[in-house]
C-alpha cells in the first residue's frame, strides 16, 4: 500500500473528514477505493494530488464505452512478434551469404515478454507503492468491471501470450481510486470488492475552504459573491447544476479582471457560460 497514515489533503487539495477515513482504510485493507459523486466534486483529483503530495508514481486509465481489460492490463504485440519471426528467417540466411544481420532492438521471439505492452493496471502492479486512477469506470461496458474481479480478489495479473503473472502483496499493494458519475449502475460483486464512498456536494463553508486553497490571495468580497451565486444557481432546479470545477473555473476568468469589473460582471451574470450548460439553463439564469 502507498501509505498507511491519514492523508487529509494538501495545499492544493481539500479532503473531508470522511473522504480521508474512506481512502485510509482502502489502503490499509489493500482494497480499491470507489468513489460516486456529482461531476466536478474532486473524484479524480484526490488520486492525482495525494500522488503529488507524496511523490509517489501515478498510473491513469480513463475508462471508455470500448475500453477492455486487454487495454488495461496489458496486449501481445502479434504484428511485431510476426515481423522479428520474419527477420529471423532472414538473418539465418544472411548468415549463410556471409552478411550483416537485421535487428530486431534487442527482442527475441523465444522470450514472448518482448512483445507485451503492458497497460495502467499492469505497472501499477508492478511498481510497489504507486497509485492507480481507474476513471470513470461507468463508461465501460458492462463486462469490464466484472473482468477487473479476479484482479481485485487475488491481487495479480496473467500477461496475455507469456503467461507471466504480475502479482502484488497487501503491503505492496498501490493505492487504487476508482471513479463513477453513477451513469450506470456497477455490478454488486464489484462493489464488494471496493471501499465505498460517496462524495456530497461541499457546503457553502465548506467551498470557501476548498476556494482558498485554489486562491489564497484572493479578495474576500469577491470569493464570498461568486460563491453566493453559484449556490443561488444550484438552488434553481437547473437541468444541469454548475459543479465544483465550473466555479473554480469561473473564478480563474474573473480574476483576469480588476475588483470593480469582475464585481460588474457578477451582478450583469456574465461568462455564465462557463456555469451553465444548457439552452434553457442560460435562458433561466439571464
Amino acid at each position: 500500500m502507498a501509505l498507511t497514515n491519514i492523508w487529509t489533503g494538501s495545499d492544493h487539495y481539500l479532503c473531508d473528514a470522511e473522504l480521508a477515513q474512506a481512502f485510509h482504510m482502502a489502503r490499509v485493507l489493500g482494497m480499491p477505493l470507489l468513489i460516486e459523486g456529482e461531476p466536478g466534486t474532486g473524484k479524480t483529483e484526490l488520486p492525482i494530488q495525494f500522488s503529488k503530495d507524496n511523490d509517489l508514481e501515478l498510473f491513469i486509465f480513463p475508462v471508455g464505452s470500448k475500453s477492455t481489460l486487454e487495454q488495461f492490463v496489458a496486449k501481445f504485440d502479434h504484428v511485431k512478434y510476426l515481423r522479428d519471426s520474419q527477420v529471423e528467417v532472414l538473418n539465418a540466411q544472411r548468415e549463410e551469404k556471409g552478411l550483416d544481420p537485421l535487428s530486431t532492438s534487442g527482442r527475441s521471439t523465444e522470450v514472448l515478454d518482448d512483445y507485451v505492452m503492458m497497460g495502467p493496471g499492469a505497472k501499477a502492479f508492478s511498481k510497489p507503492h504507486s497509485v492507480l486512477l481507474i476513471d470513470e469506470i461507468d463508461k465501460a461496458p458492462r463486462e469490464f468491471p466484472n473482468d477487473l474481479l479476479f484482479a481485485l480478489s487475488h491481487r495479480k495479473f496473467i500477461l496475455p501470450e507469456s503467461g507471466k503473472v504480475i502479482e502484488v502483496s497487501e503491503e505492496e499493494m498501490p493505492a487504487i481510486v476508482i471513479t463513477s458519475n453513477r451513469e450506470q449502475e456497477l455490478p454488486t460483486a464489484f462493489k464488494g470488492r471496493c471501499i465505498y464512498h460517496y462524495i456530497s456536494f461541499p457546503s457553502a463553508q465548506m467551498m470557501l475552504e476548498i476556494m482558498r486553497k485554489h486562491f489564497p490571495d484572493a479578495d474576500d468580497e469577491l470569493v464570498e459573491k461568486c460563491i453566493g451565486l453559484f449556490y443561488q444557481l444550484r438552488n434553481l432546479g437547473l437541468e444541469r447544476a454548475p459543479s465544483t470545477r465550473e466555479l473554480l473555473n469561473w473564478f480563474k476568468y474573473l480574476q483576469t479582471f480588476s475588483k470593480s469589473e469582475a464585481l460588474a460582471k457578477i451582478s450583469a451574470r456574465e461568462g455564465m457560460g462557463i456555469l451553465v450548460k444548457t439552452e434553457n439553463d442560460l435562458k433561466r439564469v439571464k
